[in-house]
């Protein structure tokens, strides 16, 4: 609280004052309450930093390895923090290096504000040294951009793209600023912004709408609820809670969902997806009524579309209007924030049990457990699984720790059976699916939540492509611990292989480099195994310890993921092996 009392009087006495373009930019970041951010610095953007180096004791500077790094990182901090992450580049190829992340944070909806140099404004489409359209270039992946090229527009742009970040369905937002308005000098004065004319944040909800829901969830005998990350950016999470108890309505997650309802809860039925659980897959094409809450009808969700849950009504709780009837339609459509329309929908609803209904999910469930569950983390192979990785590492975090996953099958599993029982818990790259993304975010996220254990859960070929990032974590020392499970393969892509192209593994077997060398190389504490008997111990001294830690754990080879609903099949079409 002191920071935030510090930061808002330096910005009353920043009021009124003639500075630069770059200093205002400080100014501004300071008003929004930013106290992190994330980037790599480089002649378009030097006199911003220049000034940021006299602020070191209010706004702390993260240079990570690489920018693409930078956009992760701050992905990773605004997801457990629930604060705007923000990331700074210059221009060139540092502004094309935070494409991926804007591209990542837009479809997962991550808010953002990328800061990015650019060349002077009498060069601008000159093709000048290090100049190209970063505007043009990243209008498909974000909410909003803008280029700044006169100083005296830095605090209004700057106000609206925090607030156009952060509000409604958050995303990233791009501020690109000449390196003239950097130097240029104007009387400076800040106003947050509160609104912005044309856009509407969130949609009020309809009173018709709600009613009409609950009629039919009242009505329902089979009734089931799927929800995503709308809950968690709604914080929705305790009327999402109450509305699955009060109804007795088994209730299932995407990944990004993960987290919003312990999976301890009875009535959490599991995952739903191509590499979800079974019951709630084959379910789905059985309810009469389908509860969509804050989810975008992702394909990984429904497989093949016009075999998607076509006996059942669907109900869409959705606070981006153009997510309505995209994919799927909706019987009855509930525009708003999740907080908003399901507080307003909980009187509505009457008490109900669903036993038999729930039953159902249970049957799945155990022939779910007998034929793939078991073997995963109870394995009687030689062989190391990557679910008994996982298993070790809910004993010894209680199920208290935020799991942050790369892109592959160490994704899958882990989402499967990592367990949680705080909200924002599960960070990963959902739509993007952005290899990669892993170690850079897990250290943002353990910036954000110091307080909390942070295990990031790497394949090793996402790993080699943000690895320099370790650098990041050697200089700050930040306590993340670093697993990758290691199976000498591009996992995914060979499983694919495996099942659909008669086993030609084209270009998907990995010759690894020494990753404890490396890691040692970085002075990060790291231990390798490949034995079970070894597992427990090397997991719990990871665990225990309270500085950076890497653990690589040898796993089997050609372990697939199940169960699966192959490319262009039905839910109801999913494989148990």
């Amino acid at each position: 609280m002191e920071t935030l009392k510090e930061t808002k009087t330096e910005q009353r006495q920043a009021v009124g004052l003639k500075m630069s373009g770059a200093e205002a930019i400080i100014h501004c970041l300071l008003a929004e309450g930013v106290d992190i951010l994330y980037g790599y610095p480089g002649g378009a953007i030097m006199p911003v930093y220049d000034e940021l180096y006299k602020f070191q004791d209010r706004l702390t500077h993260i240079l990570t390895r690489h920018e693409q790094g930078a956009t992760h990182a701050a992905q990773g901090y605004a997801r457990v923090s629930g604060r705007v992450g923000v990331a700074m580049a210059t221009s060139g190829p540092g502004a094309t290096n935070l494409v991926t992340g804007l591209a990542d944070a837009q479809i997962d909806s991550t808010p953002l504000v990328c800061i990015t140099g650019q060349v002077p404004r009498h060069l601008l489409g000159s093709d000048a040294f290090q100049e190209t359209d970063i505007i043009g270039i990243s209008t498909p992946v974000t909410k909003w951009n803008y280029q700044i090229t006169h100083a005296n527009e830095i605090p209004e742009i700057m106000a609206k793209a925090f607030y156009i970040a952060k509000s409604g369905r958050p995303g990233p937002v791009l501020v690109d600023i000449t390196k003239n308005a950097q130097f240029e000098e104007f009387e400076f004065s800040y106003k947050h912004c509160t609104g912005v004319r044309s856009y509407k944040a969130s949609p009020k909800p309809e009173a018709g709408a709600i009613a009409a829901a609950a009629a039919l969830i009242n009505k329902a005998k089979k009734p089931f609820i799927v929800w995503g990350q709308g809950v968690i950016l709604g914080k929705a999470e305790e009327e999402l809670k109450a509305l699955v108890e009060k109804a007795g309505i088994p209730a299932a997650w995407t990944i990004m969902g993960a987290s919003a309802l312990p999976t301890s809860h009875p009535l959490n039925v599991g995952m739903v997806g191509m590499h979800g659980n079974y019951g709630p897959n084959i379910l789905t094409n059985e309810c009469d009524v389908l509860i969509a809450i804050g989810m975008r009808f992702d394909d990984r969700v429904t497989g093949r579309l016009e075999d998607y849950a076509k006996q059942a009504k669907v109900i869409h709780f959705e606070i981006d209007p153009a997510e309505i009837n995209k994919n799927v339609h909706a019987d009855v459509a509930v525009l708003g924030n999740s907080k908003d329309t399901l507080g307003a929908l909980l009187p509505m609803i009457k008490e109900n049990k669903h036993e038999g209904w729930h039953n159902v999910f249970k049957e799945k469930y155990q022939i779910e457990y007998d034929t793939v569950i078991e073997k995963d983390i109870k394995p009687t192979k030689e062989g190391l699984t990557m679910g008994e990785v996982i298993e070790e590492i809910n004993m010894a975090t209680k199920n208290k720790a935020v799991i942050v996953t790369d892109v592959g099958q160490h994704q899958m599993i882990a989402c499967r059976y990592a367990r949680f029982e705080d909200s924002k818990s599960n960070i990963t790259s959902g739509g993007l699916g952005t290899m990669g993304f892993a170690l850079p975010a897990a250290i943002g996220a353990k910036m954000g939540a110091m307080d909390r254990e942070v295990v990031a859960i790497i394949g090793d070929g996402g790993y080699q492509m943000t690895i320099q990032e370790l650098g990041v974590i050697f200089q700050h020392q930040v306590p993340v611990k670093i697993v990758v499970l290691n199976n000498d393969h591009l996992g995914m892509v060979r499983q694919w292989q495996e099942l659909f192209f008669d086993r030609r593994y084209a270009s998907t077997v990995m010759v690894n480099p020494d990753f404890v060398k490396i890691a040692e190389g970085y002075h990060i504490t790291s231990k390798r195994v490949s034995e079970r008997k070894d597992l427990k111990a090397a997991v719990t001294e990871m665990i225990s310890s309270d500085k950076p830690y890497f653990l690589e754990v040898k796993v089997e080879k050609e372990d697939n993921v199940f169960p699966m609903i192959p490319s262009g099949a039905a839910v109801s079409e999913i494989r148990l092996q």
